[in-house]
């Protein structure tokens, strides 16, 4: 009683005064009622002023306002279209579009005369620029081997952990030079999830898209900066924070044979410890099929990418990498079908795949690209990859991603046939969110749903810039309302942004730090159905657009991984860089 006394109180008082409180107090508007059963859901961070701007209401109403935050005035009045029904979140939803309002400022919509406000958000030419530097530095945040200072990490400081100097062969992965017991160097690298252990096939599509980002967006790249200890250095920051697991990568390459280790992992999942407590040994374990083509493709673009650096060092590790892909793709070759599973005695994640095609497609086509070689490109395989989201398990689609921005004109055949793939793809996305109800591509719900929806924008993005059809920015812009708070949870899924804000992430050092907020720029995995029984004590919905839990046990819905935060920075780097 004495709880929900405070808060009527509180509320009495806003009202009667007038008071403006911020979202992140979880009242927003001026003077009103928070809407905490999300009846409107609009991107709660905000726009840039020309972009189109759409909120979503589950409720009936003759109109909706755009209230200025500051001054307390309506600004705009419009009604909202019909309700459409979407399977997906088992509830009706209405556009209330006021995409007319531009003047930079921050916002609030309402409805029933300022009783009932969403989250506040900003209009403005910056406002995806701290957004998309704090999804950049979660990558330093989930740094292992190195201690994140006060400086860099403010609240979130933490000793170093995993040094990762001292690694064991695992039985697995021992060979005649490297018997079980050996050990090897091979520190640096990202976290790859919730957890403390680093996996190869995980950690090249998440390089590769980060190392796509820095192909499309040079200049962007070159403006870009982020306090991290690099800051100071000619390279940029996007591509310094990629370095720290690139490097790492190299080190899980065999230097005999050529073949490169799964994952470097311990035997079992740690407890919810910091990172300089969790002292299990470490391993690496299993050279696979997968992992060495990961390797492959991700080196060899990497080298494309270094080779056009200004900066000596960059160029000479791009000459490393493309001929650690070279070895890497050779060992693939004569070894095809070497699929990993976790011995009997590893516990960790596996990334399990037993259909490699589209990783040979995928290292194939980035060494021809990387070495001029036709030859390579498996065109058959071209024709016969699905066009799908790419992701660890799938990758094909990222050859055809690099073919259809290559500029060199020996491939013009294969770029032209790869550009009519893309373009195709994101017309399709386009049009399933523009008949959404939500306004959104997505229309399936695996585990991660939230880095489809980031993926999809990707394709969006590449065929805005293929083509420079504005067509995509309205869907791009829908994606990204998706993710900071226009979906059927009402939650910002971005860790520290927004006004209903996802505050319990499974991730080890956020669960541990005693700091009650996580740590910041971090994609929650997002809503699903896949498994419901990570936290039995909470019941989810059924319906997968609304099954989340923001839960530590909700391993399922709530846990962050760096192959979701690549492409969540993927997106907001872009919307950031067409500010004017």
């Amino acid at each position: 009683m004495k709880t929900i006394s405070i808060v009527t109180l509180i509320l009495a008082i806003a009202l009667c005064c007038n008071c403006t409180f911020s979202a992140t107090q979880g009242i927003s508007g001026t003077g009103t009622v928070p809407d905490t059963l999300d009846r409107i859901l609009v991107n709660q961070v905000g726009y840039l002023p020309n972009s189109v701007k759409i909120a979503l209401l589950r409720v009936k109403t003759l109109t909706f306002n755009v209230v200025d935050i500051n001054s307390g005035k309506v600004v705009f009045t419009g009604n909202p279209g019909p309700f459409k029904y979407w399977d997906q979140s088992g509830d009706s939803v209405c556009t209330a579009d006021f995409s007319s309002v531009t003047t930079p400022g921050k916002y609030s919509i309402c409805i029933d005369d300022k009783s009932v406000c969403s989250y506040s958000f900003e209009i403005g030419e910056g406002v995806y620029s701290d957004i998309a530097k704090a999804s950049l530095k979660a990558f330093y945040l989930n740094r292992s081997g190195m201690e994140i200072t006060k400086e860099f990490g403010g609240k979130w400081a933490r000793p170093a952990g995993h040094p990762d100097t001292l690694v064991f062969v695992h039985s697995s992965a021992a060979s005649a030079n490297r018997p079980e017991g050996f050990k090897i160097f091979s520190p640096g690298g990202w976290y790859d999830a919730g957890d403390y252990n680093k996996y190869i096939v995980n950690s090249g599509i998440s390089t590769y898209t980060l190392l796509l980002f820095c192909q499309v967006y040079p200049e962007y790249c070159k403006n870009f900066k982020v306090n991290i200890p690099e800051r100071s250095n000619s390279t940029p920051d996007v591509m310094d924070e990629l370095l720290y697991n690139l490097r790492w990568m190299l080190t899980m390459q065999d230097p005999d044979d050529g073949g490169v280790y799964h994952k470097l992992t311990n035997k079992k999942f740690s407890d919810f410890s910091m990172p300089d407590k969790a002292n299990d040994a470490r391993y690496v374990v299993s050279k696979s099929t997968a992992a060495s083509l990961d390797f492959a493709a991700t080196m060899a673009m990497a080298s494309r990418v270094f080779a056009k650096s200004e900066t000596p060092e960059l160029k000479e590790l791009g000459k490393t990498c493309l001929g650690a892909a070279k070895k890497a793709y050779t060992w693939a070759k004569a070894n095809p079908a070497i699929y990993f599973k976790n011995p009997p005695d590893i516990s960790t994640g596996a990334y399990d795949d037993t259909d490699v095609q589209d990783e040979f497609l995928w290292a194939a086509t980035e060494l021809g690209l990387a070495e001029n070689n036709l030859a390579l490109i498996p065109e058959k395989g071209l024709a016969k990859q699905e066009t799908r989201v790419p992701s660890w398990g799938n990758s094909g689609m990222t050859g055809i991603l690099s073919l259809s921005l290559s500029i060199d004109p020996k491939v013009s055949e294969y770029k032209a046939e790869a550009q009519k793939r893309v373009l195709a793809f994101a017309d399709k996305l386009v049009d399933k969110s523009e008949n959404s109800p939500y306004k959104v591509s997505l229309d399936f719900f695996n585990w991660g749903s939230n880095s489809d929806v980031a993926n999809q924008a990707i394709i969006k993005l590449l065929a805005y810039k293929i083509s420079k059809d504005k067509k995509y920015l309205a869907s791009i812009q829908g994606d990204v309302d998706y993710l900071l708070g226009r979906n059927a949870t009402g939650y910002c899924f971005v860790t520290g942004f927004g006004g209903k804000q996802v505050m319990n992430i499974h991730h080890r050092p956020s669960g541990a730090d005693g700091v009650t907020e996580p740590c910041p720029g971090f994609l929650a995995g997002g809503p699903n159905t896949v498994v419901l029984s990570d936290c039995p004590e909470i019941t989810r919905s059924k319906f997968p657009a609304k099954s989340y839990a923001d839960a530590l046990c909700s391993y399922s819905t709530n846990e962050v991984a760096i192959n979701w935060n690549a492409p969540l920075f993927f997106l907001l780097g872009a919307m950031d860089s067409f500010k004017k």
